[in-house]
Protein backbone atom coordinates (compact mmCIF):
# COMPACT_ATOMS: atom_id res chain seq x y z
CA UNK A 1 0.00 0.00 0.00
CA UNK A 2 1.01 3.25 -1.00
CA UNK A 3 1.48 5.99 1.40
CA UNK A 4 0.68 9.97 -0.01
CA UNK A 5 2.45 12.64 1.79
CA UNK A 6 2.81 16.37 0.52
CA UNK A 7 5.60 16.96 2.87
CA UNK A 8 8.73 14.09 3.16
CA UNK A 9 9.80 13.29 6.72
CA UNK A 10 12.97 14.67 6.38
CA UNK A 11 11.38 18.24 5.78
CA UNK A 12 9.83 20.90 7.64
CA UNK A 13 7.27 22.97 6.92
CA UNK A 14 8.41 25.88 9.97
CA UNK A 15 11.79 24.98 11.78
CA UNK A 16 10.90 25.32 15.55
CA UNK A 17 13.08 28.55 15.85
CA UNK A 18 11.08 30.67 13.51
CA UNK A 19 7.65 29.24 15.25
CA UNK A 20 9.56 30.07 18.79
CA UNK A 21 10.23 33.78 17.70
CA UNK A 22 6.89 34.28 16.23
CA UNK A 23 5.37 33.08 19.61
CA UNK A 24 7.72 35.99 21.31
CA UNK A 25 7.32 38.45 19.63
CA UNK A 26 3.11 38.06 19.95
CA UNK A 27 3.60 37.30 22.76
CA UNK A 28 5.59 40.98 23.31
CA UNK A 29 2.52 42.82 21.18
CA UNK A 30 0.11 41.23 23.14
CA UNK A 31 1.43 42.74 26.28
CA UNK A 32 2.15 46.00 25.19
CA UNK A 33 -1.31 46.29 24.00
CA UNK A 34 -2.68 45.47 26.84
CA UNK A 35 -1.10 47.64 28.97
CA UNK A 36 0.16 49.99 26.85
CA UNK A 37 -2.77 52.60 26.98
CA UNK A 38 -2.99 52.87 30.46
CA UNK A 39 0.21 53.56 31.40
CA UNK A 40 0.96 55.98 28.32
CA UNK A 41 -1.97 58.24 30.01
CA UNK A 42 -0.40 58.31 33.16
CA UNK A 43 3.10 59.35 31.19
CA UNK A 44 1.13 62.04 29.56
CA UNK A 45 -0.37 62.94 33.08
CA UNK A 46 2.74 63.50 34.27
CA UNK A 47 4.88 64.86 31.76
CA UNK A 48 2.42 67.54 30.57
CA UNK A 49 1.00 69.53 33.65
CA UNK A 50 -0.75 72.07 31.70
CA UNK A 51 -3.14 70.43 30.07
CA UNK A 52 -5.83 72.28 26.79
CA UNK A 53 -8.53 69.17 28.76
CA UNK A 54 -9.91 69.76 32.38
CA UNK A 55 -9.24 66.74 34.41
CA UNK A 56 -11.68 63.76 34.05
CA UNK A 57 -13.22 62.91 37.29
CA UNK A 58 -13.69 59.41 35.95
CA UNK A 59 -10.27 57.50 36.66
CA UNK A 60 -9.65 53.90 36.36
CA UNK A 61 -6.61 52.21 37.18
CA UNK A 62 -5.24 49.60 34.54
CA UNK A 63 -6.42 46.80 36.50
CA UNK A 64 -9.85 48.02 36.29
CA UNK A 65 -9.29 48.65 32.82
CA UNK A 66 -8.21 45.30 31.83
CA UNK A 67 -11.02 44.31 34.36
CA UNK A 68 -13.94 46.57 32.90
CA UNK A 69 -13.54 48.40 29.55
CA UNK A 70 -16.77 50.38 29.77
CA UNK A 71 -16.13 51.58 33.60
CA UNK A 72 -19.46 50.37 34.41
CA UNK A 73 -18.17 47.63 37.53
CA UNK A 74 -17.20 51.04 40.20
CA UNK A 75 -18.86 53.79 40.74
CA UNK A 76 -17.57 56.42 38.75
CA UNK A 77 -19.92 56.44 36.30
CA UNK A 78 -22.11 58.08 38.34
CA UNK A 79 -19.67 60.73 38.51
CA UNK A 80 -18.91 61.23 34.90
CA UNK A 81 -21.93 63.41 33.84
CA UNK A 82 -22.27 66.17 36.50
CA UNK A 83 -20.87 68.67 34.67
CA UNK A 84 -23.44 68.16 31.71
CA UNK A 85 -26.91 69.46 32.50
CA UNK A 86 -28.23 67.12 30.19
CA UNK A 87 -26.99 63.95 31.73
CA UNK A 88 -26.87 65.51 34.77
CA UNK A 89 -31.05 65.28 34.45
CA UNK A 90 -31.22 62.09 32.33
CA UNK A 91 -28.97 60.87 35.82
CA UNK A 92 -30.88 61.65 38.51
CA UNK A 93 -34.26 60.78 36.83
CA UNK A 94 -35.84 57.79 38.69
CA UNK A 95 -36.95 54.92 37.40
CA UNK A 96 -40.78 55.20 38.11
CA UNK A 97 -40.21 58.01 35.55
CA UNK A 98 -37.59 56.61 33.06
CA UNK A 99 -40.07 53.81 32.57
CA UNK A 100 -42.81 55.74 31.87
CA UNK A 101 -40.67 57.28 29.04
CA UNK A 102 -40.28 54.72 27.52
CA UNK A 103 -43.65 53.02 27.63
CA UNK A 104 -44.89 56.68 25.91
CA UNK A 105 -42.48 56.26 23.34
CA UNK A 106 -42.94 52.56 22.89
CA UNK A 107 -46.84 53.93 22.26
CA UNK A 108 -45.70 56.44 19.64
CA UNK A 109 -44.05 53.95 17.90
CA UNK A 110 -46.77 51.61 17.67
CA UNK A 111 -49.06 54.08 17.17
CA UNK A 112 -46.91 55.04 14.20
CA UNK A 113 -46.77 52.04 13.15
CA UNK A 114 -50.64 50.96 13.21
CA UNK A 115 -51.48 53.67 11.25
CA UNK A 116 -48.88 52.90 8.41
CA UNK A 117 -50.14 49.21 8.91
CA UNK A 118 -53.89 51.20 8.45
CA UNK A 119 -53.10 53.36 5.15
CA UNK A 120 -51.49 49.82 3.46
CA UNK A 121 -54.27 48.02 4.45
CA UNK A 122 -56.97 50.96 2.40
CA UNK A 123 -54.26 50.87 -0.90
CA UNK A 124 -54.41 47.35 -0.77
CA UNK A 125 -58.30 47.90 -0.60
CA UNK A 126 -58.83 50.14 -2.92
CA UNK A 127 -56.22 47.94 -5.61
CA UNK A 128 -58.21 45.29 -5.24
CA UNK A 129 -61.38 47.12 -5.97
CA UNK A 130 -59.67 48.54 -8.81
CA UNK A 131 -58.60 44.77 -9.67
CA UNK A 132 -62.11 43.47 -9.14
CA UNK A 133 -63.47 46.06 -11.34
CA UNK A 134 -61.23 45.47 -14.53
CA UNK A 135 -62.09 41.91 -13.70
CA UNK A 136 -65.89 42.14 -14.21
CA UNK A 137 -65.56 43.93 -17.43
CA UNK A 138 -63.23 41.28 -18.57
CA UNK A 139 -66.36 38.79 -17.40
CA UNK A 140 -68.59 40.67 -19.16
CA UNK A 141 -66.50 41.02 -22.43
CA UNK A 142 -65.87 37.03 -21.77
CA UNK A 143 -69.93 36.63 -21.76
CA UNK A 144 -70.31 38.93 -24.84
CA UNK A 145 -67.87 36.95 -27.41
CA UNK A 146 -68.83 33.76 -26.44
CA UNK A 147 -72.38 34.75 -27.17
CA UNK A 148 -71.83 36.35 -30.13
CA UNK A 149 -69.68 33.16 -31.13
CA UNK A 150 -72.37 31.18 -30.15
CA UNK A 151 -74.91 32.87 -32.64
CA UNK A 152 -72.16 33.08 -35.27
CA UNK A 153 -72.02 29.02 -34.88
CA UNK A 154 -75.84 28.81 -35.33
CA UNK A 155 -75.80 30.97 -38.12
CA UNK A 156 -73.34 28.94 -39.95
CA UNK A 157 -75.08 25.83 -39.57
CA UNK A 158 -78.05 27.88 -41.22
CA UNK A 159 -76.19 29.07 -43.62
CA UNK A 160 -74.64 25.34 -44.51
CA UNK A 161 -77.94 23.63 -44.11
CA UNK A 162 -79.28 26.57 -47.07
CA UNK A 163 -76.21 26.07 -49.03
CA UNK A 164 -76.92 22.29 -49.23
CA UNK A 165 -80.22 22.80 -50.18
CA UNK A 166 -79.84 24.94 -52.69
CA UNK A 167 -77.08 23.12 -53.96
CA UNK A 168 -79.47 19.88 -53.98
CA UNK A 169 -82.17 21.72 -56.30
CA UNK A 170 -79.37 23.04 -58.60
CA UNK A 171 -78.12 18.78 -59.23
CA UNK A 172 -82.21 18.71 -59.89
CA UNK A 173 -81.60 21.47 -62.99
CA UNK A 174 -78.95 19.59 -64.16
CA UNK A 175 -76.48 21.53 -61.98
CA UNK A 176 -72.74 20.08 -61.83
CA UNK A 177 -69.70 20.53 -60.41
CA UNK A 178 -67.63 20.74 -63.13
CA UNK A 179 -69.45 23.51 -65.43
CA UNK A 180 -68.93 25.49 -61.87
CA UNK A 181 -64.97 25.22 -62.41
CA UNK A 182 -64.79 26.18 -66.35
CA UNK A 183 -67.09 29.30 -65.46
CA UNK A 184 -64.16 30.20 -62.53
CA UNK A 185 -61.33 28.93 -65.03
CA UNK A 186 -62.46 31.57 -67.49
Amino acid sequence: MRVWRVHLPEQKVCPQGVLRWVFVWMSVCFFVFTVGPPSRSLVKKSSSPRSSCPPCDCYCSSAEYLLDPLGLANGSISDCGKHDPVLNEEMNKGLLTMLSEELNLQKVVANESLEHTKRLVMDARKTFSQYQKEAEKCNIGMETCEEARQRAEAELIEERRLTALWENRAREYGWSDKTKLRINHH
